[in-house]
């Protein structure tokens, strides 16, 4: 008679190999959405605290502007080494580095200092645009039957923890009974928690890039790409205006920092009903650019709402704003996946998106500050949302052909 041991052993082998599978992916899942809920809060618990941080450092407004963009800035600057670093390293890995230097950085922003401000918010930024790069193509890798629902659920993270952060950071200063600076370094914790999802996943190193994948010089070369990347960073440039200039536009329009936090805090959180379902829409079709062009007109149109519509209307255009905004996101994202062959293509597009997009994401806010303090007044700001708007339909209508980028030269 046979024996069924070895058969047995063999299921056995099987039963745990699958477990231990399903265990990752559970334990990769909530890393993915634990690091997404941190990259918008240093940003974000900034916006809120910036009248009263200028004032108390003395900063002129010129200097305020140069403090909401020069991070932003650094979101570009860093995307290029992403892909390099966690191919060398591991995505894992990298993701672990990039979370440990955002703790650091957060909490010494807060020092007191001017220096430690702009140096310490630079390099979150950086460690931030690390994680941008690197998680689309994490979802390309592990999750490519569930692009959709990954995508929605970590994009629906970062509005998350915006809008938390607009709309509790003075509330924990008053509990606390601090100032700005417990308002900024309290932010610290969050990417602190989100390092212990990532310890039982630190054993995994990168591959190498496979030699059919499309190169950054490539990338370049093709209109596609480079439509992906402009549509990334318009949408960039409205959500980091938002994030840095609307507090305290809506507040020298005469609401107070509660409620000017409040409205902001309102329009990320509405964000997270589109982040989760536009993906699905764009996945579903082989066509996106219908999404892009009305995700457009309803982002611009609603910023443009919010400045020069009478304040009984601010609610409404911070809710259009908001669902346009959260859809763009995740929109955005999504073409960066759903363009790229590869995992490894999708990390350099992603790294390419973000180089090329988070110029006109920084120089967005700046260009507010310098039209602010050019003209003392905002009504003047209203123009270059509009000409943003114009930009998300003409690279909407590009990057949301259904085709992938392609060797070009």
């Amino acid at each position: 008679m046979r024996s069924t041991a070895p058969n047995s052993r063999s299921q056995e082998d099987n039963v745990a190999h699958e477990a231990a599978v399903r265990i990752r992916r559970l334990l990769l899942g909530g890393g993915i959405v634990g690091t997404a809920f941190t990259l918008r809060l240093v940003f974000a618990s900034l916006s809120v605290r910036l009248p009263e941080l200028t004032c108390d450092m003395g900063m002129t407004r010129y200097a305020a502007s140069a403090l909401v963009t020069l991070p932003v800035l650094c979101l570009g600057l860093g995307a290029p080494f992403a892909a390099r670093i966690g191919q060398r390293w591991g995505i894992e890995r990298t993701l672990f580095g990039a979370l440990t230097l955002l703790v650091c950085a957060t909490a010494l922003r807060a020092s007191g200092s001017e220096v430690a401000l702009f140096a310490f918010s630079m390099l979150a930024a950086a460690a931030i645009a690390i994680a941008n790069v690197l998680l689309p193509s994490l979802v390309k890798r592990d999750f490519a039957n569930r692009t959709a629902l990954l995508t929605g659920l970590y994009v629906t993270a970062i509005s998350g923890g915006a809008a938390i952060a607009a709309g509790t950071t003075v509330p924990i200063e008053h509990a606390l009974n601090g100032d700005w600076r417990t308002g900024l370094a309290i932010w610290a914790l969050p990417p602190l928690c989100a390092l212990l999802l990532w310890l039982p996943l630190l054993g995994r190193r990168g591959t190498r890039s496979k030699g059919g994948s499309v190169r950054v010089p490539e990338l370049l070369r093709d209109p596609l790409a480079l439509r992906v990347a402009v549509f990334m960073g318009l949408q960039s440039a409205l959500a980091f205006t938002a994030l840095s200039w609307l507090a305290p536009l809506l507040r020298e329009r005469g609401l107070s920092a509660v409620t000017a936090g409040l409205v902001v805090s309102a329009l990320t959180l509405v964000q997270l009903a589109t982040s989760l379902t536009t993906p699905a829409l764009a996945t579903r079709s082989r066509d996106q650019r219908p999404l892009a062009v009305l995700l457009a007109i309803g982002g611009a149109g609603g910023m443009l709402g919010l400045l020069l519509a009478p304040l009984s209307a601010v609610w409404f255009c911070a809710l259009l704003q908001g669902l346009a905004q959260g859809g763009l996101f995740s929109l955005a994202l999504t073409l960066v996946v759903l363009r790229a062959p590869d995992s490894d293509t999708a990390a350099q597009l992603s790294g390419m998106a973000q180089t090329i997009g988070y110029i006109p994401a920084a120089c967005a806010p700046l260009a507010v500050g310098l039209i602010r303090a050019a003209t003392g007044g905002i009504a003047a700001v209203g123009w270059l949302f509009a000409l943003i708007g114009l930009g998300l339909i003409w690279s909407g209508l590009g990057a949301g052909q259904p085709a992938f980028v392609q060797r070009r030269g």
